[in-house]
């Protein structure tokens, strides 16, 4: 608990036996009430590692249903777990949880409803291995989004996100897609609820074992997160109505 509210992280997880340990270690455990891990068809240890290092939350996926699809289920299950605040983080050890106590302060402290942790404020991108081509698309996608939703976020494509279990329970993010663009569209649903989202300096890593996609799963996502913008802009301008904002 923390200011009295239940704290639980979620895992979504793709054949990450290597690196999860190391990202459940250093869990700030005194804060952080459970762990939920959910596992998309990995075809490697993930489950046996979550299980040995004592993930007491696991769920399986019979078949990989997508980014996207692993995180439906993550957010479900922390909901069902009465949840007050959540936090996305990637089990690639990517990112560090020891930002999760200040992020979870800022929403316990009512601050702001939603956090996001940005590689991209400071130098934390390029210092921790962003290949230059992605911290260029990063930087032109982030440009765009922000000029066509009217917002001012860093980055909108990190995997580290804090939310108000109030915020979830108001988006329709079970309409979203199952793939990666999926980050983007919960983004847009939450401005168009009107929350407002503050951003976290987050130092990164990059490394062989951190999951990534490749160039033409990058353009794909690309190509999707700019559809997804205009999407809300059509939406909130009442052209076209959008059923993820509905």
């Amino acid at each position: 608990m923390f200011n009295n509210k239940k704290v639980v992280v979620v895992f979504p997880a793709y054949n990450a036996s290597a690196t999860i340990k190391k990202t459940y270690d250093e869990i700030p455990f005194d804060i952080v009430d459970e762990v939920v891990l959910v596992d998309d068809a990995s075809v490697d240890s993930t489950i046996e590692t979550a299980k040995k290092i004592g993930i007491k939350h696991i769920v399986a996926h019979q078949s990989n249903k997508g980014y996207g699809g692993n995180q439906k289920s993550c957010y479900n299950k922390a909901l069902d777990l009465n949840a007050d605040i959540i936090i996305m983080l990637h089990p690639d050890y990517q990112y560090t949880p020891l930002l999760i106590r200040s992020m979870v302060s800022i929403i316990s402290e009512g601050l702001y409803p939603v956090v996001i942790a940005s590689r991209i404020l400071g130098k934390g991108a390029l210092k921790g291995g962003m290949p230059m081509y992605k911290y260029i698309s990063n930087r032109f996608l982030t440009f765009a989004q922000n000029l066509i939703i009217g917002q001012k976020l860093s980055e909108y494509h990190t995997g580290y996100r804090a939310f108000s279990a109030d915020v979830v329970k108001d988006i329709n993010f079970m309409a979203n897609s199952d793939d990666f663009v999926f980050d983007n569209q919960m983004l847009c649903q939450i401005f168009n609820k009107n929350y407002e989202i503050a951003e976290i300096t987050c130092p990164t890593k990059y490394f062989e074992e951190a999951s990534s996609i490749n160039f033409s799963r990058s353009l794909k996502y690309g190509i999707g997160c700019l559809q997804t913008s205009m999407q809300y802009w059509l939406h909130r301008k009442g052209i076209v109505k959008n059923v993820i904002f509905e």
